[in-house]
């Protein structure tokens, strides 16, 4: 198999989340892998924060760390994808979809 040459301009995007965060049934980051490679992407990155927050934590517990053992945790996940501009745009509604209240910089 032949690996992809990245040739001109491409757009990195980071879409985070928590890792508690699920579509339909399934934890997020394994249904955006999988969109991903459905739709033929270069490829993908998942990475697994050691800890953080964000709005929807304010207020509540407001950080999250894998230094304190709690039975349910909600780590951060990154996901990084770097594409052509224009295939990120067309997936941009179906990410809006999914993620809710994630955020995604480009």
């Amino acid at each position: 198999m032949e690996l992809e040459r990245f040739e001109g301009e491409r757009t990195l995007m980071r879409i985070h989340f928590g890792e508690s965060d699920k579509w339909e049934g399934k934890p997020l980051y394994k249904a955006l892998v999988d969109l991903f490679r459905l739709e033929g992407f270069s490829g993908v990155t998942v990475l697994r924060g050691v800890g953080g927050y964000g709005s929807s934590s304010l207020g509540q517990h407001p950080y999250h760390t894998t230094a304190i053992l709690r039975l349910s945790q909600d780590l951060p996940i990154v996901v990084e994808v770097v594409e052509y501009s224009e295939r990120i745009e067309k997936i941009l509604p179906k990410l809006d979809e999914m993620l809710g209240g994630g955020l995604i910089t480009l």
